[in-house]
């Protein structure tokens, strides 16, 4: 199969299928033209998957499809943008039909559940990789960035953290302890299909000083935050949120470098001023945002963290590309 019907018969048709106002010219030309909303700024990310590096070699393509997009969903949700279009590069070792009908079926399935449409791409021979380029919208007062934190702040995360590592170690057998199949596909999926928080950053508009989306462990994640603001942090290590899945796969020692210094979580990390703290505290009351404090930013410089209020020295500082 050619590239040009390859393109036709996995990705043209189905995004066609859903072709919203917004996108005047999509996927079959040498560009796309696209129409964002009037008066809001556009937020733009890219992220590149490796065979290999972002995920095993044998993973299943509509896992990897599904991961691609939602990691650079993720993105958007970090910086309080409304998904709109993606483009796709696909570099491939070889144009299998079963390979590109799973991918094509999970990448349509995550873009129809988060409202966000194909509009572009390209496609070549060689080693598996995968890149996706996101697009979104914001209003430029309501962005979330990572430079607004004040000393003061508090540091929060949604939901749980160091599920994704442990799905990847359960995926590799390298778990400490026997799990049920219930806990081993939980935490797996953790890995292969992160939630992007775009719900829980809609919330946080006009609440939250800072964000970032937690790719390469809370640790490292975190620092980007404080080197951003000029700040330091101290990370309480006893409040970091832990799943019972997580904690019935290993021990508690592993389970907090997990959270730390895992990574893949595409959990959010963002700070929140004390005189907004209690507007937080009432979407958390209502069950409208899941969130849990896990430190608060200073002076000076660096992460620093503490267990009962005792120096706790992590082993590890997070994932690093080079």
């Amino acid at each position: 199969m050619g590239e040009f019907e390859l393109i036709r018969h996995y990705f043209q048709q189905h995004s066609a299928e859903s072709t919203p106002a917004s996108v005047l010219l999509g996927v079959g030309d040498d560009a796309a033209l696209l129409q964002p909303p009037a008066g809001e700024a556009l937020a733009v990310s890219v992220d590149t998957l490796v065979s290999g590096v972002h995920f095993p070699d044998d993973a299943p393509a509509e896992e990897i499809a599904q991961r691609a997009l939602r990691v650079n969903l993720s993105d958007l949700a970090a910086m309080g943008a409304t998904p709109l279009w993606f483009t796709l590069a696909l570099t491939l070792p070889e144009a299998s039909d079963d390979w590109l009908r799973d991918f094509s079926r999970g990448l349509f399935e995550v873009a129809e559940a988060y409202g966000i449409s194909l509009v572009g791409g390209d496609t070549t021979k060689g080693p598996l990789t995968i890149t996706v380029q996101v697009m979104g919208s914001v209003a430029p007062g309501l962005a979330l960035r990572r430079d607004g934190a004040s000393a003061g702040d508090y540091v929060l995360v949604t939901h749980t953290l160091g599920d994704s590592a442990a799905g990847l170690a359960s995926l590799q057998g390298r778990l400490e302890k026997a799990v049920s199949e219930d806990v081993s596909a939980y935490l797996q999926e953790r890995y292969w299909r992160p939630t992007p928080r775009l719900e829980a950053a809609a919330q946080l508009a006009g609440i939250a000083s800072a964000a970032l989306d937690i790719s390469d462990g809370l640790l490292a994640d975190l620092g980007h935050i404080c080197a951003a603001s000029d700040l330091s942090a101290e990370l309480f290590i006893e409040e970091l949120p832990l799943s019972p899945a997580l904690q019935n796969a290993t021990s508690q020692d592993q389970a907090r470098q997990w959270a730390l210094t895992g990574g893949d979580d595409y959990e959010l990390c963002f700070t929140v001023p004390e005189s907004r703290m209690p507007e937080l505290g009432a979407l958390i009351g209502t069950g409208a945002l899941q969130a849990t404090v896990v430190g608060r930013l200073g002076t000076g410089s660096g992460v620093h963290c503490t267990l009962h209020g005792e120096p706790y020295d992590s082993q590890q500082s997070g994932y690093t590309h080079f």
